[in-house]
């Protein structure tokens, strides 16, 4: 059987976290950032845990994370 590969697009988006969980950076923050408020761009800064619907299709893509 041979190695599975790594979705390279997804290695570079996702992270584990040590609970076994995918972290990943939010949107909206690369132009237009003037009409955004301070609070929204501080907010859009913090990692997010994604969501349980989305977990097993990072697994798949990331079959050794």
């Amino acid at each position: 059987m041979p190695k599975m590969k790594t979705r390279r697009a997804a290695a570079k988006r996702f992270s584990v976290t040590g609970t076994g969980k995918y972290k990943r950076n939010k949107a909206f923050k690369s132009h237009i950032l003037e009409s955004k408020s301070p609070k929204r761009k501080r907010n859009l800064r913090k990692a997010a845990i994604i969501t349980s619907h989305d977990h097993n299709r990072v697994s798949r893509m990331l079959p050794y994370a």
